[in-house]
């Protein structure tokens, strides 16, 4: 027997309305080329396969979900969920199977009319239980918990589940859960990517350039207003802003430093500062000597002053939180009086240091035997410049690290392989959902556990969150596992930055995510007035 779900239609119905009477309504004009930047070239196009915003953000709006985040909404929750290629959805009575009608009509970006298929396909690829496979595949762990899918027709698909997980319809929302098509290979999606989304992509050069263009034949009427969509790849973050301050880029992201920049050099940019959900974390092979000794790991959790961090690279703009995004930003992370119970996080940093000293001399350091070795990071400035401050504590516990930078192409590949030391990374998952945070990066054998964590006990405890419809009693268990993660010590979250994003006056109708940086990006609303 099935039960429906349907509570969210009129909670995003009001918040619709809401949002309607707080912006008037404007006539949204078509045309034009909107002119994007991206700071370096991804690996490939396909999104399945790639962890970077710098391939999510120029693909999203060439595909379609089964279900989406709202996209005029700031804070990605359960109840911001809509229908996309689905029309609705419901679950079974005792919560393990979850039905997607489905919408009809829909045709790809090659004329072939998009069905049931071609979600068991997509799904069926990311849990490896196809012939086709994916090159890499780092959100498999995603959907350890589906048994199977199964299709009634063409136009309706059912997730059947080894267990409750309420939860899943928010990874199904994610920016990163595309439908892809049966009809064409994992090889070509790197290439030259099919969707049925708003835009349809023309063509990437890496180093310069990634363009989409409108597509004409899209399934909602009207929609999109741009024309095309051109992401000018520029790594240098001064020239990004005098790109911007000229007027050639409609739209730039800055971090809080350089925000005043961007007012001093483009004072008509209206800007955005919100959250960054991704944090900056210390990843430590916990499976390379010496950093198999959980001593030698909590003493560089001690050595770490986070509020540093906070003040040098987001001036004070940003928050100091465990691996899930903490309040009010978040919606399931941990309050910064709860933060102060996990090992390392207490507000006295000198008090921290002496320990963590003490602990090195134990292990045979000290001033005259300093541990030395390489710290490797993406060469990305949100990168390098915490990797830069991490080395710089690290000295104060008788560490010398020599920064590695690794460009963005084969930094992913390097640390999936475990391929380092010592590294900093930013956790690009950007969905604030335990389920994504806790299955992508923590639980034994997933694709993105860089560090090789592996705990059983932690492992049921993330499988009870999971289950947990109850809010309060979900929180508690994420809690939980959270004390469980900082005791380790082998991914200490390093800070949380807030980050702006300034458009041009002319640039209309893109809402700023403030818990979720790689959902708002399906660009089918956004216009220019000009």
């Amino acid at each position: 027997m099935r039960r429906e779900r349907r509570a969210f239609f009129p909670i995003a119905a009001g918040l619709a309305a809401a949002f309607l009477l707080a912006f008037p309504a404007v006539a949204q004009k078509s045309g034009g080329t909107l002119q994007m930047p991206n700071f370096a070239s991804p690996a490939s196009m396909s999104i399945h396969e790639e962890s970077t915003i710098v391939a999510g953000i120029p693909m999203m709006g060439v595909f379609n979900n089964l279900v989406v985040f709202d996209q005029h909404i700031a804070q990605n929750s359960l109840a911001s969920i809509v229908p996309d290629l689905a029309t609705g959805w419901s679950w079974s009575e005792d919560g393990t199977a979850l039905t997607f009608p489905l919408r009809q009509g829909v045709k790809w970006h090659d004329g072939k009319p998009f069905t049931a298929r071609d979600v068991k396909c997509t799904w069926d690829a990311l849990m490896e239980r196809s012939a086709e496979k994916l090159r890499i595949n780092p959100r498999k762990a995603w959907y350890r918990n589906v048994e199977e899918i199964t299709s009634s027709g063409d136009y309706e698909v059912t997730f059947h589940l080894k267990r409750p997980q309420p939860y899943l319809v928010a990874l199904l929302a994610s920016g990163q859960s595309p439908v892809y098509p049966c009809h064409v290979t994992p090889a070509q999606m790197r290439q030259q990517p099919i969707g049925t989304g708003p835009f349809k992509f023309v063509e990437y050069k890496p180093n310069e350039h990634i363009r989409v263009v409108k597509n004409p034949d899209y399934w909602k009427p009207g929609r999109p207003y741009l024309d095309a969509i051109e992401y000018t790849i520029i790594p240098n973050t001064g020239t990004r802003l005098l790109a911007f301050a000229a007027g050639k880029l409609d739209l730039i992201w800055a971090t809080p430093p350089l925000l005043k920049d961007v007012k001093e050099q483009a004072p008509q940019a209206k800007c955005d500062l919100v959250m960054d959900n991704n944090s900056r974390d210390l990843l430590i092979n916990r499976a390379v000597p010496p950093f198999d000794n959980i001593e030698l790991r909590r003493a560089i959790a001690l050595s770490l002053d986070r509020p540093a961090f906070i003040q040098i690279l987001a001036e004070g703009q940003g928050a100091v939180g465990g691996s899930i995004l903490p309040p009010p930003d978040g919606v399931w992370g941990m309050t910064p009086d709860a933060l102060q119970s996990l090992p390392g996080y207490g507000l006295n940093v000198a008090k921290n240091r002496a320990e963590a000293r003490d602990i090195m001399q134990k292990l045979g350091y000290g001033p005259d035997k300093r541990l030395s070795f390489k710290l490797s990071t993406r060469n990305v400035e949100g990168y390098r410049d915490a990797a830069v401050i991490a080395i710089s504590q690290l000295r104060e516990i008788y560490i010398d690290a020599e920064l590695e930078l690794i460009d963005t192409a084969n930094w992913f590949p390097r640390v999936m392989r475990k391929d380092y030391k010592l590294g900093v990374e930013v956790a690009t998952g950007g969905l604030d959902e335990p389920d994504q945070k806790f299955y992508e990066n923590y639980v034994c054998g997933a694709e993105r556990n860089y560090t090789g964590y592996c705990d059983k006990e932690t492992d049921k405890l993330i499988d009870a969150q999971s289950m947990e419809a109850n809010p309060e009693g979900r929180r508690k268990l994420v809690w939980e596992i959270e004390h469980r993660l900082a005791e380790d010590a082998s991914r200490p979250v390093l800070l949380y930055s807030r980050f702006a994003t300034c458009m041009q006056p002319r640039v209309k109708g893109l809402v700023t995510v403030t818990n979720s940086r790689f959902n708002g990006w399906r660009m089918e609303d956004v216009w220019l007035d000009q």
